[in-house]
């Protein structure tokens, strides 16, 4: 009876890193979009700054 309280514990224990790994995933994801838009959002100010210097004298 102890063996078996000890393996449910364990699997039990196996999970947490497994939900752990999965926010980890998840982090690393929004980062990527983070970053991939904020490039994006860049660019376009860049445009813009770069035409209203253009029509400057």
């Amino acid at each position: 009876m102890l063996y078996a309280i000890s393996l449910l514990n364990s699997f039990r224990r196996e999970e947490d890193g497994q939900d752990l790994l999965e926010y980890a995933l998840l982090v690393a994801l929004i980062a990527i979009v983070a970053v991939a838009a904020v490039t994006a959002a860049g660019l376009k100010v860049d445009a813009i700054f770069d035409e209203i210097v253009a029509q400057l004298p």
